[in-house]
């Protein structure tokens, strides 16, 4: 038996996004530009890397459905995404872009069955581990948004934005110690 299944994937998945989509809301557009360091992706770049990624694992495993890596070629996948990071857009276009596209791969991590995600994934000889599971591979995806929207909060706070969650929290305690207050 899982307990966590396409489902949950999907939902955490947008849950995720979600949370990016806000953060992306908040930033101002004259904001979009700024880096943490010169060589460092934008606000902009960061947010279209996000979207861009979704590629590589639907890819991998909707496209092609692979079973292994070994020669799959990489740096001929990457290196356009890259200079597709590079392209200036408008705040509008990347929030549309990165509804859109969450919302697309939410559906196809929905779609997936749990034979599916059980399935293992050979990497190229030398790896370690050896495989992953499409079920880990996937759940990658996840964490790799939140890497970079550790990142998009931290340069929030460079502009001057406290994050939206850091703000939640904050209610939340302020809540719970006024109840706290009020039944001493």
């Amino acid at each position: 038996m899982n307990y966590y299944g396409a489902k949950q994937l999907s939902e955490s998945f947008l849950t995720v996004r979600k949370n990016t989509i806000t953060i992306a809301e908040e930033i101002p557009e004259e904001q979009y530009g700024f880096r943490t360091a010169p060589d460092a992706r934008t606000i902009a770049q960061t947010l279209v890397h996000m979207t861009l990624a979704l590629r590589l694992p639907e890819h991998i495993h909707a496209t092609l459905k692979l079973k292994s890596l070994d020669g799959f070629d990489f740096p001929g996948f990457f290196v356009p995404l890259m200079a597709e990071e590079q392209k200036p857009r408008t705040k509008l276009e990347i929030l549309t872009t990165l509804t859109e596209q969450g919302n697309h791969f939410a559906h196809f991590l929905g779609s997936l069955s749990e034979e599916f995600l059980a399935e293992h994934v050979s990497f190229p000889a030398g790896m370690n581990p050896p495989s992953k599971s499409r079920f880990e591979m996937l759940l990658g995806v996840k964490e790799h948004e939140m890497h970079h929207r550790a990142q998009l909060m931290m340069m929030q706070r460079m502009v001057g934005i406290v994050p939206h969650l850091t703000r939640q929290m904050n209610e939340r305690i302020a809540s719970m110690m006024a109840q706290r207050t009020a039944t001493a």
